[in-house]
């Protein structure tokens, strides 16, 4: 299934949910230097335990992580939804499956300039019990 934003149906919200696949790619996941570009310097994740990562550990740890197997579980994303909250900054909210387990996710992309492109500055996951819609 190819996402398509529902909020806003501009370049910037369609990049970053190009790059928000990307990172869900087993490829992309195991490989330090295809996951890197896609990751701002100041990237800091709220895991769903609480627990915040830096950049440093998040880079680090990827291809440990779930998903970054290439005969592994794949995460299945959907629900795309994206909006420009100022020039530079796209927000993106999306849903995803990976084996047998949904979550609900939120991402803040930020472009500083045309060279570095855009690259993921904040997200968080949230799972979602079976018995939720």
């Amino acid at each position: 299934m190819t996402p398509e934003p529902d909020a806003v149906n501009s370049d910037a919200v369609s990049e970053a949910i190009a790059r928000e696949l990307r990172l869900l790619d087993p490829a992309v996941r195991s490989s330090r230097a295809e996951a890197l570009p896609l990751f701002d310097p100041e990237f800091v994740e709220v895991g769903a335990s609480g627990r915040r990562y830096t950049y440093e550990e998040t880079v680090a740890g990827l291809p440990d992580k779930p998903g970054s197997a290439a005969d592994g579980p794949r995460y299945q994303a959907s629900a795309f939804t994206g909006v420009v909250l100022a020039p530079g900054l796209v927000h993106l909210t999306f849903e995803t499956e990976f084996d047998g387990q949904r979550a609900r996710r939120t991402s803040l992309w930020r472009r500083l300039d045309a060279e570095t492109g855009w690259r993921m500055y904040y997200h968080q996951g949230t799972p979602v019990p079976p018995e939720i819609d």
